[in-house]
């Protein structure tokens, strides 16, 4: 399999990113941030109901930049928070203003005790000719200290190539 890794991400609060940078630290690849064009406000109280909102109408914000295109990659990394239940919106946004098909889709979420709840039903909606894995679901604070159940991961999804030839 050739090994042109996409690792996209959205966090709003650095959990996400640190998955995703011990995703990175694995398998290499192109890191890739997610961020809507307009921020959400810093206020945690403030982005639930933003979110709530956004998610409730099917809202897909702007981003603030893309990709050229997903057509190097063969493997595509995708991050989130579950936020109610579901991705984040700006994943939502994201994985909208591409073509995944073909491409085998990793996903890996972080969550403050919910699980992946809809998250990878929703995200399967959004890339119906992809392959999709079974997600990675990490607990928020246990994010920076992912890498051994990264590897682990890897290997129960089929992509321990990617873990044993670029892991030092």
């Amino acid at each position: 399999m050739p090994n042109q890794v996409l690792i996209a991400y959205y966090s709003r609060s650095g959990n996400t990113r640190r998955l995703a940078q011990a995703i990175h630290k694995v398998v290499g690849g192109t890191l890739f941030e997610i961020e809507p064009a307009t921020p959400y406000p810093s206020s945690y109280n403030a982005t639930v109901e933003r979110a709530r909102r956004e998610i409730q109408s099917g809202y897909r914000p702007p981003l603030k930049r893309g990709l050229a295109s997903v057509e190097p990659y063969s493997v595509v990394f995708v991050g989130s928070p579950n936020w109610w239940g579901t991705i984040a919106p700006p994943v939502a946004s994201f994985l909208s203003e591409y073509d995944f098909s073909g491409k085998v889709v990793a996903p890996f979420f972080t969550h403050g005790g919910g699980g992946v709840q809809n998250m990878l039903a929703d995200l399967k909606k959004l890339c119906p000719n992809s392959r999709v894995l079974e997600p990675l679901a990490v607990r928020g604070s246990m994010a920076g200290a992912a890498e051994k159940p990264v590897v682990d991961w890897l290997r129960r999804i089929g992509l321990g190539e990617l873990a044993d030839n670029l892991q030092e």
